[in-house]
């Protein structure tokens, strides 16, 4: 799968185990950055990784913060992604399961690295539940 990363400097360090993980599952990953601690603005590094999926360039898209909500916000803002926050393990399967999500929002402050990893494992393997969900989802347009 292709998967598309980015991370503002409170994100950094679970972004950095996540792209090893990511790889060490096989999967193509295209880091939108950023690429260090050092302080920056999430929606320079988050909206591009999200519209790589809007695009079709990725599949899914991983992005990370302090908390996760305001990397949410602006990927949901992107037109055609729907971005999960996540932050336990039944949002990463909900997220998937009952919204379809094409995107995963992670709070560095907010979760364990290996819970954060988890989370990442179960929003990929989730399928779907498709039904009466799918027809609810695929008539929201985000702008």
């Amino acid at each position: 799968m292709k998967i598309a990363i980015g991370s503002d400097h409170a994100g950094y360090r679970y972004k950095e185990k996540i792209i090893a993980y990511l790889k060490e599952l096989g999967h193509e990953v295209k880091d939108f950055g950023t690429y260090s601690t050092d302080a920056c603005d999430y929606p320079d590094y988050i909206r591009p990784a999200a519209q790589a999926v809007a695009d079709g360039q990725a599949e899914r898209a991983i992005v990370l913060g302090g908390s996760g909500n305001g990397e949410a916000i602006v990927a949901n803002k992107v037109k055609g992604v729907r971005c999960a926050l996540g932050f336990s393990r039944d949002t990463a399967i909900w997220g998937r399961s009952h919204n379809n999500a094409n995107c995963l929002s992670i709070g560095e402050r907010t979760v364990s690295a290996e819970l954060a990893l988890e989370i990442v494992k179960l929003f990929l393997e989730t399928p779907f539940e498709g039904g009466r969900h799918e027809r609810r989802v695929a008539k929201i347009e985000v702008s």
